[in-house]
């Protein structure tokens, strides 16, 4: 039986989805508590990775169990197992070919930033304390939009075999000292949204032109861009699958 479970984490204390040499990731976390639970091995599979450091406020995994659940009592043992950083939203029997990965067709993410300094926000967003150009700055994120190749934007060793992404969403909204990026697609690259973050803030920063940024998006060189922005501002929000995925 296959079960689809959605999940959120502060990602401070984790080596992202996925564990590290000598670092424990979300991932591994969950499987040991599920192994707890069930006495038995059980292996789950992501939606996607996410980096170290990186939060998430929605994620989906699935597992394949031998056992029918009892939902309601086995999320409220499952979340007094996990740690106080880690939490189960919600647990859904599904068909046996929904995979929480490829059965997903869009992913949603923030990239949080505070323009006054914040205790509350320590870890939580990146605080940056020079002016920013916010329009100059959408214009550039405008560019982003649609299907195209995203290399220039990719960690250069990675394990895919193109790097074309449909981007419907990538917009910058100010909301009094906060400034968040809502970027939204079917697929992201690895490190994508973070170094799509750091160019745009040259962009904001008077440092890169709206014309010299469309060059580095066709130039598909990793060189050209950006520097990553620090990881701890960036949330993976939101991942969308067909409305038949719910439906069992």
């Amino acid at each position: 039986m296959r079960y689809l479970f959605e999940i959120a984490y502060n990602g401070t204390q984790y080596a992202g989805w996925q564990s590290q040499p000598n670092a424990v990731g979300v991932q591994a976390v969950v499987e040991d508590a599920f192994s707890k639970l069930l006495r038995a091995e059980v292996k789950i599979v992501g939606s996607g990775r996410t980096d170290t450091g990186v939060h998430c406020t929605q994620q989906f995994f699935h597992a394949d169990l031998t056992q029918a659940l009892d939902i309601e009592r086995f999320l409220g043992r499952f979340n007094a197992i996990l740690p106080h950083d880690i939490s189960i939203q919600n647990i859904l029997k599904v068909a046996e070919d929904v995979h929480a990965r490829y059965s997903a067709l869009e992913r949603s993410y923030e990239y949080h930033i505070t323009l006054k300094k914040n205790p509350f926000q320590e870890g939580l967003a990146l605080y940056h304390f020079k002016p920013l150009n916010v329009a100059e700055m959408n214009k550039a994120a405008s560019l982003l939009l649609g299907k195209q190749d995203f290399a220039a934007f990719s960690k250069v060793k990675t394990d895919v075999n193109n790097f074309i992404c449909n981007l419907n969403r990538a917009e910058w909204v100010k909301d009094g000292d906060r400034l968040i990026f809502h970027i939204s697609a079917n697929r992201f690259l690895r490190g994508m949204v973070r170094a799509i973050v750091g160019t745009l803030l040259e962009v904001g920063s008077g440092k890169l032109s709206v014309a010299a940024f469309q060059q580095i998006i066709d130039a598909k060189d990793r060189k050209q861009a950006g520097m990553n922005a620090p990881p701890h501002g960036l949330f993976l929000t939101k991942v969308v699958y067909p409305e038949a995925v719910f439906q069992q």
